[in-house]
């Protein structure tokens, strides 16, 4: 994709493994602390940074995949019949008294943290719900703030980010396209 890198592989690695020591940390450790991949790029996200806090800390921090597709408020996905198109809701790990992470790639308006909050909640009572982004691009619609940020990027609404990870776009980069 075209457009101007403002990180490359080794820059998004390294913004990884800060997050990661920042989560371990904050949480005194990840004693009942659990990662939430939004789909599609946050679950990859979720997963390096597990392998990172594992290599620190020696313990294993459970890892789930959200699909938040039916929690958000602005649908644009539909079947023929206009009916939102619904995906699975559960979560395929027990979240009750735990510290939820959720991990995303961008965080732009909060609608999708929003959304990622309402499928949790239905999931389960967790302690506590952290967020962690690679890229904070500003523009909240909602107050809504990241716990762990990889870079902020000021945007202007009409620029677009694009993460590009191995395991979706064989690229491993982020891009800012006017």
């Amino acid at each position: 994709m075209s457009g101007t890198v403002v990180m490359d592989e080794q820059m998004m690695k390294r913004a990884l493994t800060r997050i990661a020591h920042e989560i371990i940390e904050r949480n005194k450790g990840v004693e009942d602390c659990v990662l939430v991949g939004i789909k599609t790029r946050g679950i990859h996200l979720a997963e390096r940074l597990k392998e990172r806090i594992e290599s620190i800390e020696q313990v294993t921090v459970p890892v789930g995949e959200l699909d938040i597709t039916m929690y958000r408020d602005d649908l644009e996905k539909k079947h023929t019949t206009g009916e939102p198109v619904v995906h699975s809701k559960k979560l395929s790990l027990d979240i009750n008294n735990k510290k939820v992470i959720v991990v995303d790639d961008v965080l732009y308006t909060g609608r999708t943290v929003r959304a990622a909050m309402d499928a949790i909640m239905d999931n389960g009572r967790p302690t506590q719900i952290q967020l962690a982004v690679l890229i904070d691009r500003g523009h909240r619609e909602l107050p809504i703030r990241a716990d762990f940020v990889g870079k902020n990027i000021p945007t202007s609404s009409s620029e677009k980010i694009s993460v590009e990870l191995q395991e979706t776009d064989q690229f491993e980069q982020v891009t800012i396209n006017k």
